[in-house]
């Protein structure tokens, strides 16, 4: 299984004091970028209060081909002052199956974190298999 759940707040710069026109520039083309991932999942780009913001989640057999991970970078490049948190369980992961992982978007930066509120998944959120 592959399950995630994150959001972005959507900036320019970490100063809190983005050009508008340039953040809607980036914005644009954010909303192309995630039109090509093609999601079957939630994956939405809006704007709330004057602000962007990006929600995604979703859950899958397996790792979808629409790399959520890559999007994380992907804004970090393109909106350095962005901030954000992805949470990923995938039980494939060999190192990491039983953990829920956080990516941390940050100043330009996605670095990961083990969730421990979460983990280990099991037996902190489902039960050890007995059958």
């Amino acid at each position: 299984m592959f399950e995630y759940h994150g959001w972005i707040t959507v900036r320019e710069t970490a100063a809190d004091d983005d050009d508008e026109f340039r953040l809607r520039q980036i914005v644009d083309e954010l909303g192309r970028h995630i039109a090509r991932m093609d999601s079957p999942y939630l994956l939405d780009l809006r704007w709330m209060n004057g602000e962007p913001f990006i929600h995604l989640g979703g859950s899958s057999n397996h790792r979808s081909s629409a790399d959520i991970a890559e999007l994380f970078e992907h804004v970090a490049v393109v909106a350095p002052g962005s901030y954000g948190l992805l949470h990923v369980l995938d039980d494939e992961d060999p190192d990491r199956g039983n953990e829920v992982r956080v990516l941390r978007l940050v100043r330009g930066r996605v670095t990961q974190h083990t969730e421990a509120l979460l983990s280990p998944y099991i037996p902190t959120v489902e039960d050890p298999f007995t059958g």
